[in-house]
């Protein structure tokens, strides 16, 4: 069967690099950009909760390396935020501005603004490091 897709599973870091890429792909393929603004928000709004789903990936897996058998997923910005809280206060910092400039920017409110989408997408770029 070539060309399916592969069977084997990715770690969280290569995982959540394949969401970036994802996002970046639709960005630049169908949001279309002039004078600073995407033309089209369905598509923004899809890039930005496709690169938050990255960050979501990466707290996943910071936060099982940290609590190791006690990890249980979190349900809410909140208990991310909370749990991220006491480990490091820069991932909490990203996850913040993240969380604004993806999920409630860029996927709710379906901003047209390349710079908070792109921002948005450097600092999931940045989470990465901490896994």
């Amino acid at each position: 069967m070539t060309g399916s897709k592969q069977n084997t599973a990715l770690s969280p870091s290569l995982e959540a690099q394949r969401y970036l890429a994802n996002a970046k792909q639709i960005l630049s393929e169908k949001a279309g950009k002039k004078d600073g603004l995407y033309a089209d928000v369905k598509y923004v709004k899809m890039a930005a909760g496709t690169a938050y789903s990255a960050a979501l990936l990466i707290l996943d897996e910071y936060l099982k390396q940290k609590e190791g058998l006690k990890f249980v997923k979190p349900k809410s910005i909140e208990d991310y935020t909370n749990r991220v809280r006491k480990y490091d206060k820069r991932l909490l910092r990203l996850l913040t501005n993240v969380y604004d400039e993806l999920h409630i920017n860029g996927y709710y409110h379906g901003t047209k603004s390349v710079d908070t989408i792109q921002m948005g997408l450097n600092n999931v770029n940045k989470m990465l490091a901490f896994i």
